[in-house]
C-alpha cells in the first residue's frame, strides 16, 4: 500500500507563502517609485526653479564714448627655450580702481585664495589674493567714509570646512564679506544634487569642524569635513570676475574679467574690458541685489554724475563711440546664439575660449560655417589644472566635431600652455564695417550660460576701424598667426591635440548634458 500524497499540502503551503510575499513585494515596489518620484521631482524642481534676483540680467545698450572702453589682455606663453614669457596689465587695472576710490568698491570674484594646487603645480608669478586683500585694507585705513563690499564663493573656505584668513583679516578691516548662496541657483549636476537636498544637505549644512579627508584644493592643507566635499560635488559657483567702484571724481569705473585674484591661477592668459560710466549700472545693481539674497542687509550710496544724452548712432561707424551692453547667466547665450545666427556669407567668428561644449552653441557655429561664415577657434587643450594632468575634455572632443562636420571648413588651434591655462573667454564677430564682442567669466558650457552658474560679462559693438575693435582684432591675429619675437609660439596646429575617439566624445556629451562635470 502506498503511502499517501503530500503534493496537495505543498502546492497550500506555497500558495499561502505567495500570498504573504505579495503584499510585501508591492509595498518595496511602491516605495521605491515614491522615491524615484521625490528625488525627480526635487531634480525638476530645482533646475527650473525661478532664477534669483540679479541674474539673468540683459541691460539695454549703451552708447559711450570709446575712450571709456579698454581692451586688456594678460598673456602667457615660453620661448625656444621654455622660459615663460608674460605680458600681464589686468590685476594692475583692478588695484588702480582700488586706489582711486572714495566712496565704495564692489567686487565680486570667484577664487580668492593662495592655495596653490599639487605639488607639482609649477610655482605661481604672483600673490594675487594678497595684493588685492592688502589693497582694500590700506584703502579703507586711509579712508575710513570707504565702504567696501566684496562678494565671493564658498570655495575659498571649502564650502565651510576651512575659514578663509584672507576672508577675515578683510572683516576685521570693517569690508562687507558676502558668501553667495548657491543654495538659492538652480542645480546643473541635478542627479547629485537632487539626492544631496535630500539627505546630505539637512545632516550636514555648514559645520567646520575637525575634518578626516583630504583638502581638494592643496595637498600640504589640513583635512577638510565629509560635508564640505557633499557640497562641493554639486559643481555650482559664483563664477563672477567683477570690479566696480567710483573713480574718485562721482563716476562709476569698473573691470570685467576672466580673471581670478588665485596664486595658482595667476599665470593663466585671461581677458578683460575696463569701463568708465553709468553703463556699469545694470551689474552694480546685480552684484547688490545678489549679496542681498545671500544674506547682506547693508546698503551703499552710489550717487553718480548724470548721463549725457545718447548721440546719433551714426557716430559707431566713426569710431569715437561704441556701444555697451551687460549680459548675465543664460543672457549671454542668448545674445551670443543671435549674434552667431544673423551672420552671413563673408563675415567672421572668432573665440579665444577655454571650454566649450554647449550644444546650442555648437549647433549654430556649424550652421553658420555652412552659410559660408568664415570661423577659427583658439582653445585649451584642457591638459593642465593645477599641476594635474587632465585628459582633454571637452575641448578636444567638441574641437573634433567642429572640425570634421565642417569638412575642415571650421579652424582650430590649440593654444600651448606650459603648466598654466589659456582661461580667456572672448568671443568676436565681425564684418567689413562692425566688430561685436563679448568677454568676461563666461565659458561656452551649459553650467556657464544655461542659468546655473552665476556668470558675468559685457557686450561691446564697435566700428573696425576703432581702438577696442583694433586691438580686439589684433590680439586674437597675434595668437593665430603666432607674431610674437624670441621664438614664442602662442599656438599650435589642430593635429597636436586632435582627438577622434568615440568612446571620449560621447563621455564629454554624457557630462555636459548631466551636470557630472566641472566645466
Amino acid at each position: 500500500m502506498s503511502a499517501p500524497s503530500t503534493l496537495p499540502n505543498i502546492t497550500a503551503d506555497a500558495h499561502a507563502h505567495a500570498v504573504r510575499v505579495r503584499p510585501r513585494r508591492r509595498l518595496r515596489r511602491v516605495i521605491l517609485l515614491a522615491v524615484l518620484a521625490v528625488w525627480g521631482g526635487t531634480a525638476w524642481w530645482h533646475t527650473h526653479k525661478e532664477l534669483p534676483p540679479g541674474t539673468h540680467v540683459q541691460s539695454e545698450w549703451r552708447e559711450v564714448p570709446a575712450s571709456q572702453v579698454t581692451f586688456i589682455a594678460d598673456v602667457t606663453a615660453a620661448d625656444a627655450y621654455g622660459r615663460r614669457v608674460m605680458s600681464q596689465a589686468i590685476f594692475d587695472e583692478v588695484l588702480s580702481i582700488i586706489r582711486s576710490a572714495r566712496r565704495f568698491i564692489v567686487l565680486d570674484f570667484f577664487l580668492f585664495n593662495d592655495h596653490g594646487g599639487s605639488t607639482g603645480s609649477a610655482a605661481p608669478t604672483r600673490a594675487l589674493s594678497s595684493e588685492l586683500r592688502d589693497a582694500l585694507i590700506e584703502q579703507r585705513r586711509q579712508h575710513p567714509d570707504l565702504r567696501v563690499l566684496f562678494i565671493t564663493d564658498p570655495i575659498n573656505d571649502v564650502y565651510g570646512g576651512a575659514p578663509s584668513d584672507d576672508l577675515e583679516m578683510l572683516r576685521a578691516a570693517g569690508v562687507d564679506v558676502v558668501v553667495t548662496d548657491l543654495n538659492r541657483l538652480r542645480d546643473s549636476n541635478f542627479i547629485y544634487s537632487a539626492l544631496w537636498r535630500l539627505t546630505l544637505a539637512w545632516w550636514n549644512s555648514g559645520d567646520s569642524g575637525e575634518g578626516w579627508l583630504p583638502h581638494p584644493f592643496q595637498q600640504d592643507a589640513a583635512p577638510v569635513s565629509f560635508g564640505s566635499w557633499a557640497r562641493l560635488i554639486n559643481f555650482k559657483a559664483n563664477h563672477r570676475k567683477v570690479i566696480i567702484g567710483d573713480d574718485g571724481r562721482g563716476q562709476l569705473v569698473g573691470v570685467i574679467a576672466s580673471a581670478n585674484p588665485h596664486d595658482a591661477s595667476s599665470a593663466h592668459s585671461n581677458v578683460a574690458a575696463k569701463i568708465s560710466g553709468p553703463s556699469l549700472a545694470p551689474l552694480l545693481e546685480s552684484e547688490f541685489a545678489l549679496a542681498r539674497f545671500s544674506g547682506w542687509e547693508g546698503v551703499i550710496a552710489t550717487e553718480r554724475v548724470p548721463e549725457a544724452p545718447p548721440p546719433d548712432s551714426t557716430l559707431l561707424l566713426s569710431g569715437d563711440y561704441v556701444r555697451t551692453q551687460i549680459l548675465t547667466e543664460g543672457a549671454i547665450r542668448s545674445a551670443l546664439l543671435e549674434r552667431i545666427d544673423s551672420t552671413v556669407r563673408g563675415d567672421s567668428i572668432d573665440i579665444a575660449m577655454f571650454y566649450i561644449s554647449e550644444r546650442r552653441i555648437i549647433e549654430s557655429l556649424l550652421a553658420a560655417s555652412r552659410r559660408g561664415v568664415n570661423i577659427r577657434l583658439i582653445l585649451d587643450p584642457n591638459k593642465d589644472a593645477f599641476g594635474h594632468e587632465k585628459s582633454g575634455v571637452p575641448n578636444r572632443q567638441v574641437a573634433s566635431e567642429l572640425v570634421s562636420a565642417s569638412d575642415g571648413a571650421v579652424r582650430v588651434r590649440w593654444y600651448r600652455t606650459h603648466g598654466e591655462q589659456f582661461h580667456t573667454k572672448l568671443v568676436v564677430v565681425h564684418g567689413t564695417d562692425r566688430v561685436w564682442l563679448t568677454l568676461g567669466s563666461a565659458n561656452l558650457t551649459r553650467r556657464n550660460i544655461g542659468d546655473y552658474n552665476l556668470e558675468a560679462n559685457v557686450a561691446i559693438e564697435a566700428a573696425r576701424n576703432s581702438e577696442i575693435g583694433a586691438q580686439v582684432l589684433s590680439y586674437f591675429d597675434m595668437l593665430w598667426e603666432n607674431r610674437a619675437a624670441l621664438g614664442v609660439e602662442y599656438t599650435a596646429d589642430y593635429g597636436v591635440y586632435a582627438d577622434p575617439s568615440q568612446l571620449r566624445y560621447w563621455l564629454s556629451r554624457v557630462m555636459e548634458g548631466t551636470g557630472l562635470s566641472t566645466f
